[in-house]
């Protein structure tokens, strides 16, 4: 697989989005600093006219024109993590939603909230799989793998907060 990559500026700092070349999807989102987040290699081509529509979708969602993303995606995981990130999806702008309510959407047991916490941790498509949109169950801003004050702003965009 060929990756295709690019830097785009945001209130966030820069945003690195890569995609499969053959198809086109995304397969990460990721901010300076980001646990587990990937770094461009060699091998990969820098085409930003690639990521156009995700470049103007992106840029509408920090305008607060755009409320939900329309765009090929293709992250890499186990059949549990893309379960969980799916359900990501259908979590509405600018509402919240706690780990125990994300395993509950996907079937899991109660036990399995730390489970499901990983696989949100491990969401490589921030922001586009809105995982800041999840909270602690006593309301408290937990978690978030580009930083608190970066799920503070998006929240705060989203009138979530």
């Amino acid at each position: 697989m060929t990756t295709l990559w690019t830097s785009l500026d945001s209130p966030l700092g820069p945003l690195l989005l890569t995609a499969d070349a053959s198809t086109g999807a995304l397969t990460s989102l990721s901010v300076p600093d980001q646990r587990n987040a990937p770094v461009v290699e060699e091998t990969w081509r820098h085409d930003p006219a690639a990521f156009r529509t995700a470049a103007e979708q992106l840029s509408a969602y920090f305008a607060g024109d755009l409320k939900e993303f329309d765009l090929p995606l293709q992250p890499e995981g186990t059949e549990f993590r893309r379960r969980v990130w799916s359900a990501l999806d259908a979590v509405p702008y600018g509402v919240t939603t706690t780990y125990g309510a994300v395993a509950a959407r996907i079937g899991a047991p109660r036990a399995a909230v730390r489970a499901v916490g990983g696989a949100i941790g491990a969401n490589p498509l921030l922001i586009l799989r809105p995982c800041h949109r999840v909270i602690g169950a006593n309301g408290t801003l937990t978690g978030y793998a580009g930083g608190l004050t970066r799920k503070t702003t998006l929240l705060t965009l989203e009138h979530a907060l």
